[in-house]
């Protein structure tokens, strides 16, 4: 804080612009007396930089522009399209901070991968289905038996959470048109899958009966086709993996869609978890110990206790928005691992998924792979 001596010679009351000011070239009375001269802190700080430099450093329109939120996304973009080329158009959602998750979704033509992505990310129950952020599965595709979502589509919320979501895995229409326009993506499923097990944090499984065999085999397929993670000291995705040895995997939930009453019991649910254990039990992926049904006692005593039956509107289960807002509250909670070597901004993030995409794309372990088979 600076202070101006007292001038004893003025009246009380003058304003400093009032008292007498001293006439010739001769020093001043602080000059005099030695001490320095003092004026505002803020003419100080911008003194030599001109009158524009001043007015706008005192802007008050130019703080509260730096301290707006971010641009709120209303409906999702595609991170990679139908000829699965890569998008830039996310880059200008994205921002210079490293607090994200990054949620990735996986499953079969018609079990609602982009209804529970658009409940997890934006949208909720009592919303038409026509405005959610990814769009459903209509219903004149699915008399047709065709897919609604092709590519990977990119939407962030304000809580900077990336949601991606995925055109169905093995998928009989994608497969159809492929065979008949571009065989070089007949295996596009398992690259998308091995790219969201480089890029996100968490990975959703999404299946609308219990259980699908293939579905498991796609998955550790992709697993063994997934490309290494990139060192420290090599900037491409062809490199051979972590100095240190240590390869990342994402958590993956299974998530059962279009339940019946009888999943629902405890007996039931503790089959599946053996089920799943012995299914995924060489698997590197992190799908047990950080979300579970069983764990969060959101229905206790389903199915053993007859009484529950008798409460008004009880169903054997706590009812659809419920079960989403838990599921969306356990998703957010999840860890949020370092997805490389270096701690990635969201905008880092993005160019580093994009080389992992170019280098799944280029990959010699797919390509062997479909040699293989074809």
């Amino acid at each position: 804080m600076l202070m101006k001596a007292r001038d004893d010679g003025g009246k009380p009351g003058t304003p400093p612009e009032a008292a007498p000011q001293p006439s010739g070239p001769g020093p001043s009375k602080i000059e005099r007396e030695g001490q320095r001269p003092t004026q505002p802190v803020y003419q100080i700080q911008n003194r030599g930089m001109g009158a524009s430099a001043s007015s706008s450093a005192v802007d008050p329109m130019v703080g509260q522009s730096k301290l707006l939120p971010p641009e709120k996304m209303k409906h999702s973009i595609k991170l990679v399209d139908d000829q699965m080329n890569w998008c830039d158009s996310a880059m200008e959602y994205l921002r210079d901070q490293t607090d994200m998750l990054v949620v990735g979704v996986l499953g079969l033509q018609g079990s609602g991968k982009s209804t529970i992505m658009s409940l997890l990310s934006a949208n909720t129950t009592e919303e038409d289905q026509r405005s959610y952020v990814f769009r459903a599965q209509t219903q004149e595709i699915k008399e047709r038996g065709g897919n609604q979502s092709t590519g990977i589509d990119f939407f962030i919320t304000q809580e900077r959470v990336i949601f991606l979501d995925t055109q169905p895995m093995l998928s009989p229409s994608i497969l159809d048109h492929l065979i008949n326009n571009d065989r070089t993506l007949l295996f596009i499923s398992l690259q998308i899958a091995a790219f969201l097990f480089t890029v996100c944090h968490v990975v959703i499984v999404v299946q609308d009966w219990f259980s699908d065999l293939n579905l498991y085999r796609f998955l550790q397929t992709a697993e063994m086709v997934k490309p290494s993670t990139p060192s420290a000291s090599h900037d491409s995705t062809g490199s051979s993996g972590n100095e240190d040895g240590a390869e990342y995997y994402p958590h993956i939930v299974f998530v059962q869609n279009k339940a019946r009453r009888d999943d629902f019991c405890p007996r039931t649910l503790k089959d599946m978890h053996m089920v799943v254990d012995k299914l995924m039990a060489h698997s590197h992926l992190k799908y047990k110990g950080t979300l579970s049904m069983l764990d969060c006692n959101i229905f206790p005593g389903s199915g053993t206790y007859p009484l529950f039956s008798l409460l008004p509107g009880y169903r054997g289960h706590p009812s659809f928005s419920t079960m989403v807002s838990k599921l969306r509250s356990q998703i957010l909670a999840m860890p949020r691992c370092q997805l490389s070597h270096t701690i990635l901004t969201e905008k880092n993030w993005f160019h580093y998924a994009a080389r992992i995409w170019d280098g799944v794309k280029k990959s010699s372990a797919l390509s062997e792979y479909s040699r293989l088979l074809c």
